[in-house]
């Protein structure tokens, strides 16, 4: 038994504080808001997970001190664009060699840092891994089964943390592409919410594998030139996480863009959806990366324009059917020539 610290108490950090009690750990889930973490300590449930109940081995508390002070496994659940400030307020009370797993999903606007790179920046003393792959808060709170991806420096430590979160109905991979990993699951965001735009149009299945299967072409050729691994976005945190994303109505990045189809505007997409959309904040760091890295991402290009130019998504659309013609892959050659 571990004495693990949940830093974040939405949905998918209750789900993995209710996940990591079950196999037997004791379990802190910290809230930003006094008055939140006071109603779930007295409730036993958060609005976000309708009937899912929060065990009373769980202990809730606003006081982030409690939450982090001797743990020496912490599960940093916030939004990307809280990392940085959170992380700063836990750094002095994280003891030397604390592992602190980030289950968050986003790429820093500015400084295009991983999340990864952003606690490792502020927390020295600390050892980082990622957790990342299919998996709707939704599910993984009522124990269904999944199965997750998680990434550390060494393979001690993620055979460590395999160890924590495996149970019965949560499976976890390990592997060494970290940097992978966490693009993987900051940049599927952006591609369902094109997905989601695709559908409040009313456009089929066909448009829709178009896009996960282009999509993930995309990932891939950014995350190598930075230095992930093709393997890594052929796999859960790859294809697996934009299979999901784009295709249920858990994700809210589909969600903000089915809205977005219908017409509304980004803000009031994101309003009426009522969570943080990740996609959003990743996607102008994608386009950043894709100009550093020098790399056509035209579907995530596309995205941009209608979240902050205000294109009409009709066009947006028009404009990737008659880019030019290309091959599907030009690592295959054809007869006769050397690949």
């Amino acid at each position: 038994m571990e004495k693990i610290g949940v830093i974040g108490a939405g949905s998918w950090g209750t789900a993995l504080a209710i996940l990591l009690n079950e196999n037997g750990n004791d379990v802190t889930l910290w809230s930003h808001r006094a008055e939140e973490a006071a109603k779930v300590q007295k409730d036993r449930e958060i609005s976000k997970l309708p009937g899912i109940h929060i065990p009373e081995s769980i202990a809730v508390t606003a006081d982030l001190a409690e939450t982090v002070r001797g743990k020496k496994v912490l599960v940093l659940v916030v939004p990307s664009k809280a990392v940085r400030e959170t992380a700063e307020k836990m750094r002095e009370y994280v003891e030397p060699g604390a592992v602190i797993v980030s289950a968050v999903k986003g790429i820093e606007e500015g400084t295009l840092f991983t999340m990864t790179d952003i606690i490792e920046e502020v927390i020295p003393q600390a050892e980082t891994a990622a957790l990342s792959g299919p998996s709707h808060a939704e599910e993984v709170a009522r124990l269904l089964p999944t199965a997750c991806v998680i990434g550390a420096h060494t393979e001690e430590t993620a055979r460590f943390l395999q160890k924590l979160f495996m149970s019965a109905v949560f499976r976890v991979y390990i592997s060494a592409d970290m940097l992978g990993i966490e693009l993987g699951g900051a940049l599927k965001n952006v591609i369902a919410l094109a997905a989601g735009i695709a559908d409040g149009m009313g456009y089929g299945d066909n448009a829709k594998a178009a896009l996960i299967t282009r999509g993930i072409v995309e990932i891939a050729r950014l995350g190598m030139k930075m230095g992930g691994r093709l393997e890594t976005f052929s796999g859960l945190t790859g294809i697996g996480d934009l299979i999901v994303t784009c295709a249920s109505m858990h994700s809210r990045n589909r969600r903000a863009g089915i809205l977005m189809g219908q017409g509304k505007t980004m803000e009031e997409a994101m309003q009426e959806v009522n969570m943080v959309v990740e996609g959003v904040y990743s996607a102008k760091a994608a386009m950043e990366l894709a100009k550093k890295y020098d790399t056509e991402l035209p579907i995530i290009e596309q995205v941009n324009q209608i979240l902050f130019e205000g294109k009409d998504p009709k066009e947006a659309v028009s404009n990737l059917m008659l880019r030019d013609s290309n091959t599907e892959n030009s690592l295959i050659p054809w007869p006769g020539q050397r690949n």
